[in-house]
């Protein structure tokens, strides 16, 4: 028997669109206890991280949703379901370098991050997990990757010298780095990977901000320079 979203890739690609955008007007329309539902649903997850219009980013956006509707004081709000979501995003997160080569790998990754938790949310989704057989994949039996919570999450690498300064956009989705190698950079803390390099201080940056709208950055120099970049979401 195939699950929803088959049923609309198959009959509908509007409706699938609008089934895999859902969770923020389960939010909006105060449907809490479906939100949390769709978001443990391993079908969901696999199924928005492999439409091209959504994919990895607008999957881990998707969690943050709960933390800005007032969600402790919703009748429906469930605090085991609500760790759950958040130990779901943190996998995302941390798996994140890996989904973007080859998002077949998001069973192996629950598995391998979260068999140990003892939530029956989660281990329910897991058990859907591991019957997964869209493609051939290596099935964790055991909890053998780094569980979230624990760990480093990625490490950054490009500049030359000492990174003096980091600052990281409202949004969550990039950081902004000052080194004394002169040079800015941007990075996508989703992927870890350098978006830009910025070139223009004669001598080591001192200091990074990023305005409230994070569309742009200014940075200062031990030189006594200034200036400014702007970038968009």
């Amino acid at each position: 028997m195939g699950t929803l979203a088959d049923k609309f890739k198959a009959e509908s690609p509007a409706l699938l669109r609008v089934y895999l955008g859902s969770p923020s007007n389960l939010i909006n329309s105060g449907n809490l206890g479906d939100y949390y539902q769709t978001l443990i649903d391993f079908n969901f997850l696999i199924a928005k991280i492999q439409h091209p219009g959504f994919g990895l980013q607008a999957l881990i956006d998707d969690f943050n949703l709960v933390d800005h509707s007032e969600a402790e004081s919703h009748p429906e709000y469930n605090p085991e379901k609500a760790k759950a979501l958040n130990l779901i995003q943190r996998v995302l997160w941390m798996s994140a370098d890996i989904l973007e080569l080859d998002n077949t790998q998001l069973a192996g990754q629950l598995l391998g991050r979260l068999l140990h938790f003892n939530i029956p949310a989660i281990q329910a989704m897991l058990e859907v997990a591991k019957h997964w057989k869209a493609t051939p994949w290596l099935r964790p039996l055991t909890p053998c990757l780094t569980p979230p919570r624990r760990g480093l999450l990625r490490t950054l690498k490009g500049h030359n010298d000492s990174v003096n300064a980091v600052a990281v956009t409202a949004d969550g989705k990039r950081a902004i780095s000052g080194s004394w190698d002169n040079t800015i950079k941007v990075w996508d803390l989703t992927t870890g990977k350098e978006e830009f390099s910025l070139k223009g201080h004669s001598y080591g940056v001192s200091a990074v901000a990023v305005t409230a709208d994070s569309k742009r950055a200014i940075s200062g120099s031990v030189g006594q320079h200034h200036q400014s970049l702007g970038f968009k979401n």
